[in-house]
């Protein structure tokens, strides 16, 4: 005996009982997914995948740094910067939290604007966040200009102590600075879409999504508060060990 459900044309199909049954109902998009878009969906699978990668990342390098034998940088003195005549520690990493940390503020109510179909705000603080993450963006490669030419640190050697503090700082950061990079391309992308109405007339296009829907707003703030909390965890782990 089989129960029947209904798609979209309205044209029942047969559901079977048991185990397959709750299988074909899931896999059909029935329950699991409902009235969720696809494009949500997939991000969080990426996210998901992309926490496999820096928590990799990380465990890396706490794994290197507890059993290298060469004596480890102080991250207060190698990351300091000298403002009117004084050595500031980590001055220049707490001023790029805070970027970051403000750029998650104005994403979300880019989100919030944008489920009220306020095509202005909505794009001038998508604009803000992206000049946030630029912001951010810069200040990192300041930071890599100074350890690289002022510091002499790369990434397969260290003057100042193990070979292995170079390696791990820039792979972490720069892939972290590259997800920044990219988020601040696509929030302009957004930001232009919005403004235009195409979110609203549901031109066709890139990133478009489906007509008075602003999922695409909320699929990007998914992103870039995932950015910013990666960021949370490089700075605890990195800066402040």
């Amino acid at each position: 005996m089989t129960q029947a459900i209904r798609t979209t044309t309205a044209q029942p199909l047969p559901l079977p009982e048991g185990i397959p049954g709750i299988v074909a109902d899931w896999s059909s998009d029935q329950r699991a997914f409902k009235n969720v878009p696809w494009g949500k969906a997939m991000m969080w699978i990426f996210l998901l995948s992309d926490t496999f990668i820096f928590s990799s990342f990380l465990i890396s390098y706490m794994t290197v740094r507890m059993s290298t034998t060469d004596p480890w940088p102080n991250p207060s003195e190698v990351f300091a910067l000298t403002l009117w005549g004084k050595k500031i520690p980590l001055i220049l990493i707490a001023i790029m939290t805070f970027v970051l940390i403000s750029s998650s503020g104005t994403m979300a109510m880019a989100v919030n604007f944008g489920y009220r179909k306020d095509r202005v705000k909505t794009f001038v603080l998508l604009l803000l966040t992206a000049a946030l993450g630029a912001t951010f963006v810069g200040m990192q490669a300041f930071e890599w200009t100074k350890l690289i030419v002022d510091e002499g640190i790369r990434p397969w050697g260290n003057p100042l102590g193990a070979a292995q503090f170079g390696s791990t700082f820039f792979m972490i950061t720069g892939f972290h600075g590259t997800h920044v990079s990219i988020g601040v391309i696509f929030l302009i992308i957004v930001a232009i879409k919005v403004i235009r109405g195409d979110l609203d007339h549901e031109r066709p296009g890139f990133m478009t999504g489906r007509k008075g829907k602003y999922e695409i707003v909320e699929i990007m703030g998914l992103y870039w508060h995932f950015v910013d909390l990666v960021w949370v965890f490089i700075f605890a782990v990195f800066y402040l060990w």
